[in-house]
């Protein structure tokens, strides 16, 4: 109930609830949905849907910020897109633990060695899911933000590795 004082509304209130916890919470529901869809529609091709829907969503919510960002005066050149990288929010500091491996003008790459989303989908048996949901979009959620930028990796801690090899190019 909201008296008219200046108080948070409780939907604005700390939970209380750990980071693992809320990822349980959150992720323990959508997993078994999402492992019920697949046996509804079949493994390959919901798969394949998952990544290309997921894509274009991660996508469309990347471009949308980044226009309500340039459209504030800021950049989206690539010393913007890996400031998350080197000034990570309180979020990103509790849910990766990563180090910079280069950074210069035109190379970033970072090695993941702990990942909350990796570690919640494995332990539920829906490291598929999770790399189709989450890792993939990584791909395009870069080239979203500007076309100039661009991708590689070849390990991932959702597919078992013993980290995520995440290496994002500039293109001048």
């Amino acid at each position: 109930m909201n008296t008219g004082n200046s108080e948070k509304h409780k939907f604005l209130e700390d939970s209380e609830m750990s980071f693992q916890e809320v990822f349980d919470f959150t992720f323990q529901r959508f997993i078994s949905i999402m492992h019920g869809l697949s046996k509804e529609f079949g493994e390959e091709i919901f798969m394949e849907t998952l990544k290309r829907v997921s894509s274009e969503t991660a996508s469309e919510d990347v471009s949308e910020n980044t226009l309500k960002k340039t459209a504030d005066g800021q950049p989206n050149d690539f010393a913007a897109y890996k400031a998350w990288a080197r000034n990570p929010s309180r979020f990103m500091r509790h849910i990766l633990t990563f180090d910079i491996i280069e950074d210069t003008d035109r190379v970033l790459e970072i090695r993941v060695t702990e990942c909350l989303w990796a570690k919640t989908f494995r332990e539920n048996g829906a490291s598929d899911i999770g790399y189709a949901t989450l890792c993939h979009t990584d791909y395009a959620g870069c080239q979203a933000f500007n076309k100039k930028i661009s991708m590689t990796r070849t390990k991932t801690l959702m597919q078992g590795n013993d980290y995520c090899n995440h290496r994002w190019i500039w293109e001048k």
